[in-house]
């Protein structure tokens, strides 16, 4: 199998919002687009815990790994995201923000390219934060405005599992990735 020697790039970004979670698994709505993916940043968020004993200071060390923490940038936001996500609501035709809002976890796919092929990432429990509102005016020339969401990835609360990567193409795990949430080698969704 070739593997790849760099990855780059970022498209097929979606969110599925959890619709069911409990001890005995978790329900996810069918993937939604966010087209204009930008970037990416999601540094880990994992805590050293260190024990002392027979005179070392690192007896025993654990790694606590609470997932991932950063922002994902896209050229504009869904209304669907600030619904599913954000629990904004629709009155007619416009959005409302209220300060009563509250946020629902979600899984976030997304892909990267490579030399030799696409890599398939899912999240399995995220939240979002509402993002800022920014604008400037046209100068010269068209300046698109970036919105930038700012995330959490935590493990679900079922399995512990985070993250899952596809490493192969063109298999059927792969060319289903977007269609529902992979979880254990199957999927899941609505």
């Amino acid at each position: 199998m070739d593997k790849n020697k760099i990855t780059f790039g970022l498209k097929n970004v979606y969110y599925a919002k959890i619709t069911a979670e409990g001890t005995d698994g978790v329900e996810y709505g069918k993937p939604v687009p966010m087209p204009g993916g930008a970037s990416i940043s999601l540094p880990k968020n994992v805590e050293k815990i260190a024990i002392a004993g027979d005179d070392d200071p690192e007896y025993v060390v654990i790694y606590d790994n609470k997932g991932y923490e950063g922002d994902l940038v896209l050229y504009d936001v869904p209304d669907s995201y600030l619904t599913d996500c954000l629990g904004m609501t629709v009155d007619g035709d416009t959005v409302v923000e209220n300060r009563k809002d509250r946020p629902s976890p979600f899984a976030l796919l997304f892909e990267f390219d490579g030399d030799k092929k696409k890599k398939r990432h899912v999240l399995y429990r995220c939240m979002g934060e509402k993002p800022d509102i920014a604008s400037q005016t046209n100068g010269n020339g068209v300046n698109p405005n970036q919105v930038t969401l700012k995330l959490s990835a935590t493990p679900a609360k079922n399995t512990g599992d985070i993250k899952r990567t596809c490493l192969q193409s063109e298999n059927e795990v792969y060319n289903k990735w977007f269609d529902a949430v992979q979880v254990s080698g199957t999927s899941t969704a609505e």
